[in-house]
């Protein structure tokens, strides 16, 4: 393959990423809502990125910021768990350009871990959309999958708005490391308490 025409088509994506990202920050928080809505089902850049820069504007307003994130991106993955629920495999393979080994995986995550799968795929950086979709198309129980998504995305962006909040701008390059590192603590403190539980059955 020709190496101009690859890096032609990653400038162009950067691109339009870029002008969606300017197009939601330019909506304020009617962005915001509108990004992490369709952000939960489609294949559209991270609220992350426009609230990180509505945080900084205005550090008073984070935890409210935070809080409609996570109410639309939690209702977007509900869009997402009705899509996979009524399109299927098809939808999937459609949306995610027939990665089956994707699937696969997801399929195996909810085998061993159920909802919490779900919840670690709505707080870290895992693309939350494969598992809203993948969610249906497994017919997850329905009230956890929200619970799950409800908990995972508002932990995330609480913390993302909350941090910046006390350390601003200084922080900022450093969100997702902050975001890792829980994250890795989270998933040692489920696998000891998994491991816990098998112990004592």
């Amino acid at each position: 393959m020709d190496v101009n025409f690859v890096y032609s088509i990653i400038k162009n994506m950067h691109e339009l990423l870029s002008q969606m990202n300017s197009l939601f920050q330019s909506l304020g928080i009617q962005g915001l809502a509108l990004n992490a809505f369709i952000e939960s089902f489609f294949l559209v850049p991270p609220p992350d990125i426009v609230l990180i820069a509505m945080d900084l504007a205005k550090p008073e307003k984070a935890m409210y910021y935070a809080f409609i994130c996570t109410i639309f991106s939690a209702l977007g993955g509900i869009v997402g768990y009705i899509i996979g629920l009524f399109g299927g495999r098809p939808v999937f393979n459609f949306l995610f350009r027939n990665k089956h080994e994707q699937f696969d995986n997801v399929e195996r995550l909810y085998d061993k871990y159920g909802s919490l799968a779900v919840f670690l795929s709505a707080f870290t950086p895992i693309p939350y959309k494969i598992f809203t979709i993948a969610s249906g198309i497994l017919k997850m129980n329905f009230p956890q999958f929200v619970i799950a998504s409800f908990f995972g995305r508002g932990l995330r962006f609480f913390i993302v708005s909350l941090v910046l909040m006390l350390f601003g701008e200084t922080i900022k390059e450093y969100i997702e490391l902050v975001i890792i590192g829980i994250t890795v603590l989270l998933i040692l403190f489920f696998v000891i308490l998994y491991k816990k539980r098998h112990v004592l059955k």
